[in-house]
Formats: C-alpha cells, structure tokens, sequence
C-alpha cells in the first residue's frame, strides 16, 4: 500500500500563496511608484516564479521497501529494506539521510516523518528489515534515537490534543 505525505498538497498551495503575494505585491509597488513597465513586469513575475520552486516541497510517498522522493526535477528511489546507511546528525537541519545498497541516497525533512506517522512507520519497519539482514552498516544506534524521538514527539502530541499535558 502507498503512502503519501499527507500536508504535501498543503505546502504546495502555500508555496503558491507565498509567490502569488510577493508578485502581487511587488507589481502595485511598481505600479504606484515609478510606473509599471511590462520588462519590470516580467522581472518580478520571474522572481515570483523563482520563489514558488525554491519553497515547492518535493513530493515522499512509500510503499513496503520502497521510499521515492520526487524533486522538481528528479525522482530517487531508495530501497528501504536494503539499506546500508541511515544517518541523523545532531545539528539544526534535522534532516534523515538514507542510503541503500545500490547506491541511491535521499534526504528526509525530520518534520515529515512527525506529521506523517504511516510513513514513518512503514520506513521504521524496513530499515529494521536491513538491520536484521545486516546490511544496516551504519545507522542502527541513529535508527533508535529517531524512532525514540518521533515516539516522543508522538506521545507529546496526543497529549496536547488530549489536553492530558
């Protein structure tokens, strides 16, 4: 079964929102000020354009052993039961980095796997897969941190909705 990430379609409608304002913006200020020209026009258009790729969010979904990541302009496929690395620095970018034995690698925003909970449990399931067949060369203390963090994370959650914190 296929799993998407759930508010994927939100921050696409965001990231429009957001370019969408600033080209708003920007043309009335020109056009209020020195008057708008249509190669101004066009500059500040181009800029919004520029500024809806930039925020695009690209597309995670996963299915047993499989996790795709869809950019603009490429898509990465990682076998998620043949993994060979899974790293978690501690650093401010909290992002999951994954590598299989073919060699494709992807990188996961942590805040996905909070919001995405089937997805998180699908890829906690196959890299404990890769663990027990030991080709998790690198990454297993990591896979345990993430999965104690997220369960933390999960639990503080239903919580505050339950109003129980």
């Amino acid at each position: 079964m296929q799993r998407h990430d759930v508010q994927w379609q939100v921050e696409v409608r965001a990231a429009g929102g957001y370019a969408a304002f600033v080209a708003l913006l920007a043309l009335c200020v020109d056009a209020v000020g020195t008057g708008l020209t249509a190669p101004r026009a066009m500059a500040w258009t181009g800029l919004a354009a520029a500024l809806f790729v930039i925020l695009l969010p690209p597309r995670v979904s996963v299915t047993p052993g499989r996790l795709t990541v869809r950019g603009l302009t490429s898509t990465r496929t990682v076998h998620t039961d043949e993994l060979v690395s899974l790293r978690w620095p501690i650093d401010v970018s909290e992002r999951v980095a994954l590598r299989d034995e073919h060699g494709t690698h992807a990188e996961l925003d942590l805040r996905l796997l909070l919001a995405n909970p089937p997805l998180w449990l699908q890829l906690e399931a196959d890299a404990r897969i890769s663990q027990d067949r030991g080709t998790l060369l690198h990454g297993s203390p990591c896979l345990d941190r993430l999965a104690r963090r997220i369960d933390t994370e999960t639990a503080h959650t239903v919580f505050r909705v339950s109003r129980l914190e």
